[in-house]
């Protein structure tokens, strides 16, 4: 029996032996895989999709990246990302208060960790509000959790404010574009929206997630070419979300486009209370069109991201708010377009002439039917000033260039007199229309700016321009010293989620 259990024992050991073998070389294969995936500089050979000299693919791997990278680093891979927050902090210093129970969000940074200080009661908050909340301080933690170097980010204390308008002296979700608004005396902070973590709608979800969806649609196997396109132009909202000084804005854009052939323009049908609409589209399949119409809400619209990242033309009127990364808008106003295409080297001559052509040389401002009403008078109209003083000063320039610095997006009247004239001419110019979308879709996409890297990249540099900022008494007897520590965020956030 002895020389039994030996001969077991012997064969246990090869067969052990053997094991520790197969695993060691596994692991020295893997252990190559990773390092010659994670050494930007690997020799190894390259596939020919690596080679593709597109943005996106020249960038991908640093992005990726960068949500753990250096501060450094990131204003490498994202060149003028925080320009918002750099503005606001030349402003110079601020002083930070305590606005009670009804204010925004009070909270702490203290090494490289999130507590919360003070907060408005869910009681008093709808679940939109608290959704909204909620995301934004997950980005906060999300930054902070992948900070390489928590000493980069300084302990600060911050106000945030998760509702449409904007306020002076908080993290807000944008800002005004009038330089009247925003003059030097006022310090907005935009910070990313609430939905580059989540926003619960069916149509909508995270801005991850719609950007995989889209990357189907744009780049994928069977991606979607400018030809393929829905030619006309898509339009989906809510009819009376309209800032004051907008007017009328989107009922007048549902008259515009009523029964058009050039139009898919709809008020949204909304159901189940409010949570789902029977006309919506999810909004990936906005790219599946050539043209997206964009407008602005009360203030901004949380949709603009979103529409951003299609390889289709936005058409908007100028924009009144600036949300974190608007500044790298570079619009290309309705007139000037047919000067756009006179600067297009790339024209076949035979096509210069062509009646198609001929007819959409120039931008074109007409009135719509106007209405009658049940007393017979006739409505009044009269064409918008366009643009109005205030543009002039926010969007001084119009991009005329066909290169990467040229237009990535079109600026139509606030009355939509022109959009019919617009959505004509683009259709044809096509060359001019294509380069518009796919710039827009190079630089949000493809250079990673809408990316989770760029994400926590940006929220580590407003905490860090907040930082140098803002002015508060924490000291013993100070104004916020009466906060003590705060809560911390992981606790903070279970809480959060029930009522």
């Amino acid at each position: 029996m002895g020389g039994k259990r030996m001969a077991v024992s012997k064969k246990q050991s090869a067969r052990l032996r053997n094991v520790a073998v197969v695993s060691l070389v596994l692991l020295v294969f893997y252990g190559f895989l990773l390092h010659s995936d994670q050494d930007l500089g690997s020799s190894r050979p390259k596939t020919t999709a690596e080679f593709d000299d597109s943005p996106r693919d020249q960038l991908r791997q640093p992005c990726e990246k960068a949500s753990v990278a250096a501060e450094a680093v990131c204003a490498t891979t994202f060149p003028g990302l925080t320009k918002e927050i750099d503005d606001v902090v030349a402003k110079g210093p601020f002083t930070l208060t305590k606005t009670g129970d009804l204010g925004p969000l009070i909270a702490r940074v203290k090494d490289g960790k999130l507590f919360i200080l003070q907060s408005p009661r869910r009681t008093d908050l709808s679940e939109d509000m608290l959704q909204h909340r909620s995301a934004s301080l997950h980005q906060v933690a999300a930054a902070l959790l992948t900070s390489p170097n928590p000493a980069e980010v300084p302990d600060t204390i911050f106000a945030l404010n998760h509702r449409d308008d904007p306020a002076e002296a908080t993290f807000s979700y944008s800002r005004p574009a009038d330089p009247s608004l925003n003059h030097a005396t006022r310090g907005f902070f935009p910070i990313p929206h609430f939905s580059f973590w989540s926003w619960p709608l069916p149509f909508i979800g995270s801005l991850p997630r719609a950007a995989s969806a889209i990357r189907d649609i744009e780049d994928g196997k069977h991606a979607l070419a400018w030809r393929d396109k829905d030619p006309r132009a898509v339009w989906r909202g809510t009819a009376h979300f309209n800032n004051v000084r907008a007017g009328r804005m989107r009922q007048e854009l549902l008259l515009t486009g009523a029964g058009k052939p050039w139009s898919d323009i709809a008020a949204l049908q909304w159901t189940d209370g409010g949570a789902n609409a029977s006309n919506a589209l999810p909004i990936e399949e906005f790219c599946r069109y050539r043209y997206v119409v964009h407008t602005e809400g009360i203030t901004y619209s949380g949709r603009f991201q979103f529409h951003q990242l299609c390889a289709s033309v936005i058409l908007t009127p100028p924009l009144a708010w600036m949300q974190h990364l608007t500044h790298l808008v570079r619009p290309v106003f309705s007139y000037d377009l047919p000067s756009l295409a006179l600067t297009d080297d790339n024209t076949p001559p035979s096509s210069a002439d062509s009646p198609a052509r001929l007819l959409t040389t120039t931008i074109e401002r007409t009135l719509r039917p106007p209405k009658t009403y049940s007393n017979g008078v006739h409505e009044k109209l009269s064409l918008a000033l366009y643009p109005a003083p205030w543009v002039r000063q926010a969007w001084p320039r119009s991009y005329l260039s066909h290169d990467e610095q040229g237009p990535n997006m079109v600026f139509v009247a606030p009355d939509w007199s022109d959009l019919e004239s617009v959505v004509a001419w683009l259709e044809a110019h096509p060359r001019v229309a294509e380069g518009i979308a796919r710039r827009q879709r190079n630089l949000f996409d493809g250079r990673g700016y809408f990316s989770p890297a760029a994400e926590t990249c940006y929220w580590r540099a407003a905490l860090r321009g907040w930082s140098r900022a803002a002015q508060y008494n924490d000291q013993p007897g100070g104004e916020f010293a009466a906060l003590g520590d705060g809560v911390p965020w992981e606790e903070f956030s279970l809480k959060e989620i029930h009522r």
